[in-house]
């Protein structure tokens, strides 16, 4: 009896930290898929090119096994919708990457400036920052 309620303890512990490692792995497809727009973006930040429309920078609508679809607004922050990762927690559900000067959101007002980094999983997300990537938990 002893052993069958170690392995009940274990599995009760267990079971629930490999569906959030699960989900993580799976949501580090949609950081890629995200990071597919920091070049596109960091270039026309560079450029001092008037800022393209909201779903107009050149990297959008790319769509995978766990991303629906990806949208960017006029100020290049990109959003990745989640499809069949978990129904309940995350699919439905989006992270944002947006770019920063000097640690503070980019706008279109910022044109020809560089861009010093990336928040992953900022502000918008609403995948909980316990199921996204370590490196992309509003870094």
């Amino acid at each position: 009896m002893i052993v069958v309620a170690i392995i009940g303890i274990l599995t009760a512990v267990a079971v629930p930290a490999y569906q959030d490692y699960a989900v993580r792995t799976k949501m580090s497809e949609a950081i890629l898929a995200l990071a597919g727009c920091r070049t596109t973006i960091t270039e026309v930040y560079v450029s001092g090119a008037t800022a393209p429309a909201p779903n107009e920078w050149g990297c959008e609508g790319n769509s995978t096994k766990f991303v629906a679809s990806i949208t960017t607004d006029g100020n290049g922050v990109v959003t990745a919708t989640m499809q069949n990762v978990m129904a309940v927690r995350v699919d439905g559900r989006v992270v944002t990457f947006i770019p920063t000067i000097s640690g503070a959101p980019a706008t279109a007002a910022d044109m020809g400036k560089s861009l010093t980094g990336w928040i992953c999983g900022g502000t918008g997300t609403t995948v909980e920052l316990n199921l996204l990537p370590g490196s992309c938990r509003g870094l």
